[in-house]
């Protein structure tokens, strides 16, 4: 856990701004390090540029620490007395561990004092004095029915974490984060909010309920906090912020059943045995049979009703035991439902039936917010009203969870280990960059004509005005997918023809117009069929074909799916609800998405982006990966992006790869950006001389690894073909805490959020890396959050002001909307990519279930080549747009 901290000169922001570019682009650290790379330092001392500056307050809490305190770091080994039957190790319960602790911390509390530690759940334990290292045992009565537990608890010292190694960072005199030193404090700060209430991912949610946060349906809103601790310039810092997230009620499960299933009735249940299994697995419960605090996961249900459920017994397991006479017999419980199934509790192949009447859903149980709409739409509202509150309420939110007595700063905790917070927000000075002037087109003619934006909301709107560049459409066709009798309003083609033309678009009347009945649980091969039929029919050389649905449901999966990898051809879906509405900003939305896909350019920024004015092609790039959620066989996608156009920088090509799951470094990332560039190569006759590559999705732990990871296989596959381009890599992450509020009314925008175009590089950013936070789209909805960018690597010698300007005018260049984005176009295109191949597999899954599941059995076979052409796109369309 020791982390070797070398002597680095003291900071000096004089000395910084008096180097040369090569001092300070691309540093290389210590012989240590062998030769790996650190993150490159700031080159100035921030940025100047603006238009006008604003009053902010930041959720960034100053935390105040004794650089000369030590806090003691310990590993702990928890096992029971008893080893398990079958010789395997145990892994116990983050719950049972906790449990644990607590009774012998409380128990030796002349030794182990409580209050003066903290535990991570696992395997630290870190304290602010000093703990005997010896083995202890634990006893736990574990119920009525069942013997108590015993565990040997042992504590063995693993190392001082001395604060003065915290303090050095911070003041800029070793260059190296002592990342054990935060890991330690910030299981301090977790373990007040641990203790009182329950913790969920990194956010932490109060254990009871609300009346007011009730969303039916044995639903309740929570209104959480999540935090971290962050280096910054002005020194350590808490950042906190409010989290909501719906839970399900903790209540019986029948109560529950009856509440969530519309119609539910246990008297006729097994009408509803399906819907039941789906609503129920993987949920865990208490029983209320027996003393117990264990939790179980439902596996699913018994395959028969209760009364005719038996299982073997432990001594004779030729013999079945009725689990009705069993009852009855051990607990004197008389089962009231014996025509439904019980629950199927097992585990490790250890058979545990239990009667549902006796089952309690525990609390703190995630339910989809996604999921929410589609059981009652004014919850959905609801909910979305209090997970997007006004910035001035999320911050009088911020500022009580922060004195809160159950949140991290409450409690004696922190202080017993010489840890003070500043409850008083950090202010700071933002700057508001000037918009870019845009290039549209006049509707008639053609010519290019300037666009000033909107001064407040940085909107522009295409009212007598035309797309830069508008594809003629002379060859497309319209598929109609119905599930009812309800049919496209016939005008609306019409309209769209009209709302094409209008734009610059020249549009002609469709090949082919087809009606099509979408089936409930839809065919690939029916589909595929469909889609090819359309395509050879009209010759084989279709642009695009219309998709309008009825609703988006699992056929979208494979519509996408079929047509950009095995027919290759451009869709475009609408919705009918939509379509029948026909207005005219809906139209024009459309008429966006597609010329954008079809290789057209909307919109262009007038002057060239900063820093690039001379000869020399750039290339941006963008790279994310799109994680599996709970199904932990499915694989990681990575996604690559590319800009294949200078100077307008406005069209992309994608590439789309499966890796192992979980797996954030791109494994391919080398192979996917050479073909990016001997694309742009052909398409140019000229290679990027310049290349600027943004990374999406990865946190600071994660830097060292795209830096001298996967930065140097971009540059060593680069080497290979003698190609040496010069490299800015920059990290932008919109998964942080930090949000920005404005000091009063007259320094925000119309909706109460700061201005677009607000930056923010002091006092809130790290202590000496280039970094700094930008807000580019204006936030009509919620708080706008910023996206933290972070260069950590830099051949191009970027100012602040310069990388912020050429941020920010990006941003106005995403294709398929009249408004600057809030993330970089490139690392917003990547997401959109790496979202795309997630599709590509839950189709694929659902048609051939066996195949991709023996593909994901393994890393050598989920990388092999067969199962890499499922996500290969057809090549009609690796070069095209086709995922705006």
């Amino acid at each position: 856990m020791f982390i070797y901290l070398k002597k680095f000169p003291p900071f000096s922001v004089t000395a910084f701004a008096g180097m040369n570019v090569g001092e300070h682009l691309a540093s290389t650290s210590s012989p240590q390090r062998s030769n790996r790379h650190d993150p490159i330092m700031r080159p100035d001392k921030g940025g100047a540029a603006c238009v006008t500056t604003v009053r902010l307050q930041v959720n960034h809490f100053p935390v105040k620490f004794n650089p000369n305190s030590v806090i003691w770091h310990y590993d702990v080994d928890v096992r029971p007395v008893e080893p398990p039957r079958h010789g395997r190790p145990v892994k116990l319960p983050k719950t049972l561990l906790s449990t644990i602790r607590r009774k012998l911390f409380t128990d030796e509390s002349n030794i182990l004092p409580l209050l003066m530690t903290a535990y991570d759940g696992e395997k630290n334990i870190f304290s602010a004095d000093e703990l005997p290292e010896a083995e202890f045992e634990v006893e736990l009565p574990e119920g009525e029915d069942m013997r108590s537990r015993r565990f040997k608890f042992s504590i063995k010292r693993v190392n001082e974490l001395k604060l003065c190694k915290l303090k050095e960072y911070l003041t800029r005199n070793v260059s190296s984060i002592p990342r054990d030193i935060l890991q330690g404090m910030d299981v301090v700060m977790k373990e007040n909010p641990t203790m009182h209430m329950i913790p969920v991912g990194r956010s932490f949610h109060p254990a009871e309920s609300y009346s007011e946060d009730d969303l039916g349906y044995g639903l309740t809103a929570s209104r959480g906090i999540q935090y971290s601790l962050k280096p910054t310039f002005q020194g350590l810092a808490l950042c906190l912020d409010y989290s909501v997230l719906a839970f399900r009620k903790k209540m019986p499960v029948l109560e529950f059943l009856k509440v969530h299933i519309p119609g539910f009735n246990v008297d006729d249940f097994w009408r509803y045995k399906r819907t039941v299994e789906e609503v129920l697995r993987n949920l865990k419960v208490t029983v209320i049979h027996r003393r117990t605090n264990q939790k179980y996961a439902i596996v699913g249900l018994t395959p028969k009703m209760t009364r005719d459920t038996t299982f073997p017994d432990a001594n004779a397991p030729q013999v079945h035991v009725n689990i009705v006479d069993y009852f009855l017999e051990k607990y004197n419980k008389n089962i009231t439902y014996l025509d439904i199934p019980c629950l199927d509790l097992s585990k490790n192949n250890k058979m545990n039936y239990v009667p549902m009447e006796y089952c309690v859903l525990v609390e703190g149980q995630v339910y989809p917010k996604e999921n929410v709409d589609t059981i009652d739409r004014d919850a959905a509202v609801f909910l979305k009203e209090i997970s997007l509150p006004k910035p001035w309420v999320r911050q009088r939110n911020i500022c009580g969870m922060v004195r809160a007595e159950d949140g991290p700063c409450g409690g004696d905790i922190i202080q017993n280990f010489g840890i003070e917070v500043d409850m008083t927000m950090t202010s700071v000075i933002g700057r508001v960059i000037q918009p870019p002037v845009l290039k549209l087109a006049a509707p008639n003619t053609g010519k290019l004509m300037t666009v000033t934006v909107d001064k407040d909301n940085c909107q522009w709107n295409l009212v007598r005005k035309a797309v830069v560049e508008g594809r003629p459409i002379e060859r497309w066709a319209v598929i109609e997918f119905n599930h009812d009798r309800s049919s496209l309003n016939s005008t609306f083609i019409s309209k769209l023809i009209q709302r094409c033309m209008s734009l610059g678009m020249k549009m002609e009347q469709p090949l082919r117009y087809v009606k099509s009945v979408m089936r409930r649980d839809p065919d690939a091969n029916s589909l595929r069929q469909l889609l090819g039929d359309v395509y050879t029919q009209a010759r084989g050389n279709l642009q695009f074909i219309l998709c309008v649905m009825s609703k988006k449901d699992d056929s979208y999966y494979f519509l996408k799916w079929i047509s950009e990898t095995k027919i290759g051809v451009v869709t475009q879906c609408c919705l009918r609800y939509h379509a029948n509405k026909g207005q005219d900003q809906y139209l024009a939305n459309l008429a966006l998405k597609i010329n954008a896909k079809l290789g057209g350019s909307n919109v262009e920024l007038n002057g060239r982006l900063p820093r690039f004015q001379g000869e020399g092609h750039v290339m941006f790039v963008g790279a994310d990966v799109n994680h599996p959620g709970r199904n932990k066989t499915s694989p990681s996608i990575a996604a690559v992006v590319a800009t294949v156009n200078w100077p307008e920088a406005n069209r992309y090509a994608a590439r789309v790869h499966p890796q192992h799951p979980g797996k954030e470094q791109i494994v391919q990332f080398g192979q996917m950006c050479l073909e990016l560039v001997e694309y742009y190569s052909r398409l140019n006759n000229v290679k990027p001389e310049k290349i600027v590559l943004f990374r999406d999705g990865v946190s600071e732990g994660q830097f060292d690894m795209v830096l001298n990871e996967e930065l140097m296989d971009i540059k060593s596959t680069f080497e290979k073909i003698n190609y040496f381009p010069t490299i800015t890599l920059i990290v932008a992450q919109k998964r942080h805490q930090t949000r920005l509020f404005p000091e009063s009314q007259k320094e925000g925008s119309r909706s109460g959020n700061i201005p677009p175009g607000t930056v923010v590089d002091t006092k809130i950013v790290h202590p000496f890396e280039f970094d700094f936070y930008l807000c580019s789209h204006y936030g009509s909805l919620g708080t706008s959050k910023p996206t933290h960018y972070h260069v950590l690597w830099d051949e191009h010698g970027f100012s602040s002001d310069e990388l912020q300007k050429l941020i920010y005018d990006m941003c106005f260049t995403f294709a398929r909307c009249t408004k600057p984005v809030s993330l970089v176009p490139p690392v917003y295109y990547a997401d959109l990519v790496a979202y795309r191949g997630r599709l590509y597999y839950q189709a694929m899954e659902r048609e051939s279930p066996i195949s991709t599941s023996a593909s994901s059995s393994s890393s050598s076979s989920r990388s092999s080549a067969s199962f890499r052409d499922w996500f290969k796109l057809h090549e009609n369309l690796e070069n095209m747009m086709f995922f705006v």
